[in-house]
């Protein structure tokens, strides 16, 4: 009589233990949509810095050219305690306008430092750089 009382113990036990981990298990099975910052537009027109080349006047142009127009990049200092505008990245913001506009090299005529950016608020400070925007006929031996 002990035996089948043990046994019915551990039965009972052993049910809960095994409905307590169907519910536990049910749960992580629901279905999680999942969330991320990559934007598919931008494996379509990715932009690499290499397709636009920077050059320093139209003399190192090898083939026909064409201006396309002006275009302009800019690198901001949100805040006083973050990092100061980067040259660097104003100027390959300059380059990925160019590529927007079809343009394969671009000449640089210059980048301005602007102190206490009243015309743009949320800048504490912004380097913005100016330039040309080419479309270059590429040569038959490159």
């Amino acid at each position: 009589m002990n035996v089948i009382r043990i046994n019915q113990k551990h039965c009972i036990k052993y049910k809960l233990l095994l409905a307590v981990t169907a519910i536990t298990l049910s749960a992580c099975s629901a279905q999680y949509s999942l969330s991320t910052n990559l934007d598919k537009e931008n494996f379509r027109n990715y932009y690499s810095h290499s397709q636009v080349n920077v050059v320093a006047d139209e003399s190192q142009f090898l083939g026909r050219y064409k201006l396309i127009g002006m275009v302009e990049g800019q690198n901001c200092q949100a805040k006083r305690h973050h990092a100061l505008p980067d040259k660097i990245e104003a100027r390959t913001q300059a380059r990925r306008n160019a590529f927007e506009q079809q343009a394969n090299a671009i000449i640089f005529t210059g980048c301005a430092l602007i102190n206490d950016d009243q015309a743009n608020q949320k800048c504490v400070a912004t380097v913005v750089c100016y330039g040309k925007a080419y479309q270059v006929e590429q040569l038959k031996d490159q």
